[in-house]
């Protein structure tokens, strides 16, 4: 299929839906993270494997595998297209035709692309015959994926191959919203009912059989058990449309009396409405017996929806399944199986830490970071560089509305679930207006100002008789006593910055009672603005009153801005030296708007010396931030102090929105691109480009994991990670706005321009 795209195209030879099998689904789950991580760059096409055409394909290739001489004339149509850079085959013995599927190797000697191989089976102990095929295999790439630690290590002791040449992507996983059982059971009824399942395409290899011997011990106990057995059988299974394994699985129904107890869901389920059965299970029942199974896609779904899991003692399950996780038995052990379920159902506690556990356990293995370490191992093996761009994902300011009550925003989520006992503080509800304001001055949507005034109403609560603020608000709206004992600048300063931010939208509608309330409580607060010291409290402020000034031009701000400036000016004096010109003598958090506020103070004062200062204190801090191509946050695990190694990891999403926030003042205020392709970069760190590999953002609830830790993510999405991930992305997306109307603008000159002619 030839296409008019100059995106660099990636073939899979694959099955591919509408065939069902595990291949088939893979495949497209991997095309479909590919295209929506890196879709603004890369192209993928699938090759079908079948010896079925469908005439209705949408397929850019069909190999017919049955016939050899199809092998040669398809690579061959392949080579033609220059944009083809890579192809991936998922490989299966079974897949193609021949001995060992040795037909694939004339395909291989004909194609002159760069090839790449997923092993999907890996068997150990090989004859001869089979570990030679291997190696022949492996001898036409220079990289290849396997999915667990075990299938790289049969390869590396059994088949000889270069462990440098393996990569082990575990199976992907759906990334879904998290909550409990209970909440999710509604959906189908299931409420009075416990849940025990197990999903996939039937047959003999899945050993339901063992499940079922095990419910009569379990039903003795828990009357109330329903075990689901979910998906159709394997199309090879049914034999002159006689489907021999579900009958003879009903029939144990039949004969152990279960019928109250088992449900057969005879259907391919969508991927949506699978997921919510699983996250409507108590405990998955994976019971395989083929202990050479090296991966299953049905117990790493099952362990992203956050299931409590007993299971069979495959390649797999053993590799992956931990005493926190789950429970490990012998194959075609009912009499186990029955234990260990009771065990967990008798233990409400057990299962909900082990349902907690798999659910961050398996965030690393979501389709997106799957893509992302597919492409890293592409980009070695393909033979010219190719440019790859992300893809940004969509705004959805849902988590940030689910987050907020209809009096303000909370503080912390247990995963993506609002945690009302953590209260409310000015500091969350002030950055929540400011991105709010941000969507809203994107995209006009009048129901924004909902939030806009919830937020606002908070501030206006917390503000105090003498114009400062408190921080910290209970659940119940009482005033916590820990305002008396911490540090409340930053966060009143934060309240003057969210503030300016409202009133210089003056001109998109906002109501005059809104914008009203917003001026009130900044000149309320005046007075003590000048009285701070605190140099990231004294740079939000300047930020706050020039965004003020920017709208309602006032002396008072202007002279209160240059003496904010001037004190900072002379932080700046005390500390920077020939090779730290910085404010202090350590960069801690937001460190970003002290050099921010310097140029805010210069664009309102025209005083060029804090030009000076804002561009050498930028100039000095960016290198410490991007190294070697990627953007690394100042570590909170010790800070970044003058003349001391700085400390790694501990990053967090609030930097980085920072540093992109004065990025963009800096490209507007100066027009020189390094600042533009900086912003690109540190905003690429949720989105991947990061030392894990992994996205911070949840595409599903538009969230955003609290911090980046040196093995894991905090998957805890509470305000303000989620805020601030939310304003660097709609800062980013409102510089593609501007430059598409620039371009638009630009074209309607030039079509002028032409008609003059």
């Amino acid at each position: 299929m030839k296409t008019r795209d100059t995106k660099s195209k990636i073939i899979f030879l694959s099955t591919f839906p509408p065939t069902q099998c595990g291949i088939a689904t893979y495949t497209e789950d991997s095309i479909n993270a590919i295209n929506k991580v890196y879709g603004k760059s890369i192209a993928c096409e699938i090759c079908e494997l079948t010896d079925k055409i469908n005439p209705n394909t949408k397929s850019g290739y069909i190999l017919n595998t049955k016939n050899r001489d199809e092998y040669k004339k398809v690579a061959l149509e392949i080579n033609k297209d220059d944009a083809v850079k890579l192809i991936h085959i998922q490989h299966e013995f079974g897949l193609f035709g021949g001995e060992y599927g040795n037909f694939l190797i004339d395909f291989l000697n004909a194609s002159k692309k760069a090839i790449t191989f997923t092993f999907h089976s890996v068997i150990p102990n090989p004859n001869e015959e089979l570990r030679s095929f291997v190696k022949l295999l492996a001898s036409y790439s220079d990289s290849f994926f396997v999915m667990t630690n075990q299938s790289k290590k049969i390869l590396v002791e059994d088949y000889g191959i270069n462990k440098e040449n393996i990569v082990c992507v575990h199976h992907g996983t759906h990334i879904v919203e998290y909550e409990n059982t209970s909440k999710a059971k509604q959906k189908f009824n299931f409420e009075d009912r416990i849940i025990l399942s197990t999903f996939g395409l039937l047959g003999e290899g899945k050993n339901i059989e063992t499940g079922l011997k095990a419910l009569p011990k379990i039903v003795k106990q828990f009357p109330t058990v329903l075990y689901l057995i979910l998906g159709k059988t394997h199309p090879n299974n049914i034999i002159n449309n006689v489907d021999e394994y579900r009958n003879h699985l009903e029939s144990i129904v039949d004969d152990l009396n279960l019928k109250n107890n088992v449900l057969f869901v005879n259907q391919y389920l969508e991927v949506k409405e699978l997921l919510n059965y699983l996250k409507a299970t108590d405990i998955y029942l994976f019971t395989s017996k083929d202990p050479n199974q090296a991966v299953s896609g049905t117990f790493s779904y099952a362990m992203s929806c956050s299931c409590p899991i007993v299971a069979t003692k495959i390649p797999h399950t053993i590799e992956v399944l931990s005493p926190d996780t789950g429970i490990l038995v012998d194959i075609q052990n009912s009499e186990q199986f029955a234990n260990a379920t009771i065990k967990l159902l008798s233990d409400s506690g057990l299962r909900e830490s082990m349902a907690l556990n798999a659910f961050e356990k398996t965030r690393k293995t979501s389709w997106e970071n799957v893509a992302i370490k597919h492409m890293i191992t592409y980009q070695k093996i393909i033979k010219e560089p190719i440019e790859v761009k992300f893809t940004y994902p969509a705004i959805k300011m849902d988590h940030q509305k689910n987050m907020t009550t209809s009096l303000r925003m909370i503080q912390f989520s247990k995963i993506s679930e609002p945690d009302i006992t953590s209260g409310y503080t000015l500091d969350d509800n002030a950055r929540a207006l400011i991105s709010m304001c941000l969507h809203y001055q994107l995209k006009e949507d009048i129901n924004d100002i909902y939030y806009i005034n919830t937020y606002l109403n908070f501030i206006e609560r917390c503000q105090q008789p003498e114009g400062n603020f408190i921080n910290y608000v209970d659940e119940f709206n009482n005033v916590d006593p820990k305002n008396d004992t911490v540090n409340l600048e930053d966060s009143n300063a934060r309240a003057i910055w969210a503030l300016g931010m409202l009133i210089s939208l003056k001109s998109i509608l906002i109501p005059p009672s809104t914008l009203n309330k917003a001026s009130k409580c900044i000149f309320k607060a005046l007075d003590w603005t000048e009285t701070v010291t605190s140099p990231r409290s004294i740079g939000f402020i300047i930020k706050g009153l020039f965004l003020y000034n920017s709208v309602e031009p006032t002396p008072r701000i202007i002279e209160i801005i240059d003496k904010l400036a001037d004190r900072l000016s002379k932080n700046y004096n005390d500390h920077a030296t020939k090779n730290w010109n910085w404010f202090e003598n350590y960069l801690t958090y937001a460190n970003s708007i002290l050099s921010e506020s310097m140029l805010y103070a210069y664009l309102a004062t025209d005083r060029l010396l804090y030009k000076k200062i804002a561009i050498e204190s930028f100039d000095f801090l960016l290198p410490k931030m991007f190294i070697n191509g990627e953007f690394k946050v100042i570590s909170n695990n010790g800070w970044h102090h003058k003349g001391s190694i700085p400390y790694q990891y501990g990053e967090q999403p609030i930097d980085v929105s920072y540093t992109i926030q004065t990025l963009d003042l800096f490209y507007k205020t100066f027009k020189d691109p390094f600042y533009k392709k900086s912003m690109k970069m540190a905003f690429n760190w949720f989105l991947g480009q990061n030392h894990l590999n992994q996205i911070m953002y949840d595409p599903i609830t538009g969230g955003c994991y609290d911090g980046l830790e040196k093995e894991n993510v905090n998957l805890n999405q509470g305000a303000e990670s989620t805020i601030c991930y939310l304003t660097a992305r709609l800062l980013m997306e409102n510089n593609i706005v501007s430059n598409s109307k620039i371009i638009k603008l630009e074209s309607t000159k030039e079509n002028l321009a032409y008609k003059s002619i």
